[in-house]
Formats: structure tokens, sequence, C-alpha cells
């Protein structure tokens, strides 16, 4: 299976860091600040992992992880909701995320987080 990780963030140092961590790990990593056509950008890279954001310019983390899940060809891709928000694990469910990871984040968390869902 390919290791590749796809991170919807519109911050540029959290995408910079993650793509060093995973780029680390042996991952290719695509990264995106918009959730805009959020499936075929998933669909052309077909990641075995996804990142997301809550607070993303054009539609939410939570509308963007809905049409990720909803769609045939990408619901089997787990989806880490990845934010600052207080009530992460709340906007997790609501999106239907597999998981989640609160920001700021503990880079050891960080890697175990991929390694459980990206090996499954």
């Amino acid at each position: 299976m390919d290791k590749k990780v796809f991170i919807f963030d519109d911050n540029e140092e959290i995408l910079e860091l993650c793509t060093e961590i995973l780029q680390d790990l042996g991952y290719e990593v695509q990264t995106s600040p918009t959730t805009t056509d959020v499936e075929e950008q998933v669909l052309e890279f077909m990641p075995s992992l996804i990142f997301m954001d809550n607070w993303l310019p054009d539609i939410s983390g939570v509308e963007a992880t809905k049409r990720i899940k909803a769609h045939e060809d990408l619901c089997h891709i787990p989806v880490i909701y990845f934010s600052a928000n207080s009530n992460i694990g709340e906007l997790a469910s609501l999106a239907g995320a597999d998981d989640y990871l609160a920001k700021p984040f503990d880079i050891q968390q960080f890697e175990e987080t991929v390694l459980k869902y990206s090996d499954a």
C-alpha cells in the first residue's frame, strides 16, 4: 500500500512541520490550504490517510469530511480531524471523522496517529 498522506490546512507552518515529519517517516505528502473540490483533490492523490483542519477557506472541515465519507471511492480513507477547537471531539464525530488530534499537538502523538491509521 502506498504511504501517502493528504493534509488540508491553511496554516503554512503546520503544513511544513507535518510534511517534514511525514517525509522523515517515508510518506509521500500532499497538502492543500483549501477544500475547493475536495473530492477531486483526494481522488487525484488517493492517500492512505487524511488530516482535516476545521477552519478552511471554501467549505468547513466538517463539510469536507462529510463529502469524503459520502464518496464511494473515498469513504474507506481514514480522516483525522485536526484542530485547535475546544470541542474537537464533537466536531470530529459530527463530521464522521475516524479520529481527531488537537492542536497544538505533540510530534510523537502526531507520528503515532499516522502510524496507527496508515498501517492499518
